[in-house]
């Protein structure tokens, strides 16, 4: 029987927590305004009652008169009674709880970054310069895709894998935030070799689409790998490839001297190998001499390498309006068996 009891009363009991009544989403939220009007409607009726009230003057010797808490008592139905209305504006209000689920369908694709880390990154013609700029457009890219596999592969004179394909996308987030002039102790630009590394991860890919996009601002200079022959490779399994070359050709600041004055260095893209890569790999060549052109081209190959992923969302929603009705109801019958008693007064009602 205890154990009964128990069962009932603790729904009861835990619905009056604020816990609980911060945790629903109303779906009449507006409605709960009208628990500030109830004191309002008892401040009037007793402004309405003294009005219409009958005055007799008696007069009282004074110290004859004493108060007694017992005469609060006479508001204890208007106190169950307010309580029962506030239950049913809760009740009113619609408090719920719903339960989301969302399945995607689909497959997502594969897509490689590949990142020049060498020493003419620094040159200053992209702000602040190069290789953060190309960081920072990079960490964009990431964080507008959803369901593809992402990685990472950086070079300079040789090439590394730093980060395999994942849809860890924090993983890769950290990864790049981590990248830095001088990583690769081997200064240089093994584009060819680059690519290898790339072809090598995304070869045993099985997405329907394979993307390598490579950042570069130089020509080809170490290696013993062909970039043209890498391409035509990656191409061969099954590899989109998408060139973007860095910065401008000629004067660009490199820095400062011991002075403090801005040094200027020579600097050529070699553009030809570039577009070459991207015609052999059935992609496209981008030219980025400034931040915003740099952004530009991610958002231009973002829209082009679009996943095919479907969200179906599952939503379930339940009602705990019931439990605050019965409340109201079980108050508002308190409040007609307390009017039957000596804490009403009649004249009054």
């Amino acid at each position: 029987m205890q154990q009964l009891w128990q069962q009932v009363l603790d729904p009861l009991v835990d619905s009056l927590r604020y816990a609980t009544l911060a945790s629903y989403a109303w779906e009449k939220p507006r409605l709960l305004l009208l628990i500030a009007v109830i004191p309002l409607l008892f401040v009037g009726r007793l402004l309405l009652v003294y009005r219409r009230r009958s005055k007799l003057g008696v007069a009282f010797v004074e110290g004859q008169t004493r108060r007694d808490w017992t005469a609060l008592l006479r508001f204890v139905p208007d106190v169950v009674l307010a309580l029962s209305m506030a239950f049913a504006i809760l009740a009113l209000a619609r408090p719920q709880r719903t339960d989301e689920r969302v399945v995607q369908t689909g497959e997502g694709i594969d897509v490689l970054l590949v990142l020049d880390v060498s020493g003419s990154m620094e040159l200053g013609d992209l702000r602040p310069n190069r290789l953060e700029a190309a960081k920072r457009v990079a960490m964009e890219f990431v964080d507008g895709r959803q369901g593809d596999r992402l990685g990472l592969v950086v070079f300079a004179g040789d090439a590394y894998s730093l980060a395999p394909l994942t849809t860890d996308y924090e993983l890769l987030r950290e990864s790049i935030a981590g990248l830095k002039l001088g990583m690769i102790p081997n200064d240089g630009t093994a584009i060819g070799t680059a690519l290898g590394v790339a072809t090598n991860r995304l070869r045993h890919s099985r997405s329907r689409s394979r993307v390598c996009i490579l950042l570069s601002d130089g020509e080809n200079t170490a290696g013993s790998l062909d970039p043209l022959t890498a391409a035509r490779l990656a191409h061969a399994y099954g590899l989109k490839i998408y060139t973007i070359g860095l910065g401008q050709d000629g004067t660009v600041p490199f820095g400062r001297d011991a002075q403090g004055r801005t040094r200027y260095v020579e600097t050529r893209l070699d553009e030809t190998t570039m577009r070459q890569i991207a015609a052999a790999g059935e992609g496209q060549f981008f030219r980025a001499t400034d931040n915003a052109a740099l952004r530009q081209i991610f958002q231009r190959i973002n829209r082009y390498e679009k996943s095919e992923i479907k969200q179906t969302r599952f939503r379930n929603t339940k009602d705990y309006y019931r439990i605050y009705l019965f409340w109201s109801i079980g108050l508002w019958l308190l409040w007609l068996a307390l009017k039957n008693t000596f804490l009403t007064n009649a004249l009054e009602d």
